[in-house]
């Protein structure tokens, strides 16, 4: 069944985005939580029309992305957290805590966006992945050490 995404869906699309999902996703969970509508013609022919009328702005929003990737340039986090004596971190490190460690350095970023490839487990080298924008994102380096 072909849906309009009408925010932002992990793993499936972001909002605005007509994609094809099955029809139990999409009857049972995506449209009962009001995060997508059926593409009907209809349905289409607003987000169309929709669309043109808020080109402008969707290109101040990504021109405010790319700013604030651009902001993140070269910037090193290092965090730090409770580890045994062999390195092992007591719990893992999240997207909250580089939630905080940017919000430190003046660089306000949704803890929602940030995304991390692999549990953090362990004192070391690892890379987060920032998604500003649909076409906007950002790698960023963050070191975690021993307190």
């Amino acid at each position: 069944m072909k849906i309009i995404l009408k925010e932002n869906v992990a793993g499936l699309g972001y909002k605005d985005d007509v994609v094809e999902v099955k029809d139990g996703y999409g009857r049972n969970y995506l449209i009962p939580q009001g995060k997508a509508i059926i593409a009907s013609t209809a349905a289409l022919k607003q987000l169309a029309e929709d669309q043109k009328q808020r080109a402008h702005k969707i290109a101040k929003i990504k021109a405010d992305a790319e700013a604030a990737a651009a902001a993140l340039d070269g910037v090193k986090l290092t965090i730090g957290a409770k580890t045994s004596s062999t390195g092992t971190v007591f719990g893992s490190v999240n997207a909250i805590q580089i939630a905080e460690a940017l919000e430190k350095l003046g660089h306000n970023v949704d803890r929602k966006i940030i995304y991390i490839k692999e549990p953090v487990k362990e004192v070391g080298v690892y890379t987060a992945t920032i998604k500003f924008h649909k076409e906007v994102s950002k790698d960023i380096e963050f070191e975690v050490v021993a307190e």
